[in-house]
């Protein structure tokens, strides 16, 4: 994965006010912390900052007023109306490290035929991989899959450098067969039909 570079300004200002007079200036107000530091308050580019989340669990390279960070998101605040990121807090991570993230999960093929539906019981996966290496998602292959039948984690193969940080034994995928209507019974009543 390639790591975004992106440069901060360290905040002096908090409360309300002044995140919004933040935002108003197209900075998103964050917080890096980690390896025992105290908490660095910074400003973020918005634009730049909403570019580099779109990818999953990227590396960024943060410049703080000259001095070098690396990061990775932990937690994203977004406006529920505009979408737009209100807040963000980044853990810092070194080359080498083992971080702890969340993959995404999708599939592939087709399953058995009938009326069976695949249902998502997990769409991430917990895993654990090295900061600089951490997989963007994971594919598990459905095919010929019955209803009945399910996808624990143990199962899927996860991407090289990459294992499994949660509950093997739970289940991230299951085939369910669809589930017809009744037809109502004769000489009773539907709804909207005249006596």
């Amino acid at each position: 994965m390639a790591e975004i570079k992106l440069d901060a300004t360290v905040r002096t200002e908090f409360g309300k006010g002044a995140a919004r007079r933040t935002r108003r200036a197209n900075l998103v107000p964050g917080v890096v912390y980690g390896h025992g530091a105290e908490p660095v308050h910074i400003n973020l580019p918005g634009h730049e900052l909403l570019l580099a989340l779109r990818t999953a669990n990227v590396l960024i390279g943060l410049e703080i007023d000259g001095k070098d960070a690396l990061v990775i998101p932990k937690a994203v605040q977004r406006n529920a109306i505009k979408g737009n990121i209100e807040h963000v807090d980044l853990l810092t991570v070194k080359r080498g490290e083992k971080v702890n993230v969340e993959i995404a999960v999708h599939a592939e093929g087709d399953l058995a035929p009938g009326a069976n539906l695949l249902e998502y019981v997990q769409n991430t996966l917990l895993v654990e991989a090295e900061a600089t290496h951490i997989p963007e998602s994971v594919t598990v292959s459905v095919a010929g899959l019955d209803a009945g039948d399910s996808i624990a984690a143990k199962d899927i193969t996860l991407p090289k450098g990459a294992v499994l940080a949660g509950d093997e034994d739970a289940i991230v995928l299951q085939v369910v067969a669809a589930q017809a209507e009744e037809a109502p019974a004769e000489g009773t009543e539907t709804e909207g039909a005249e006596a």
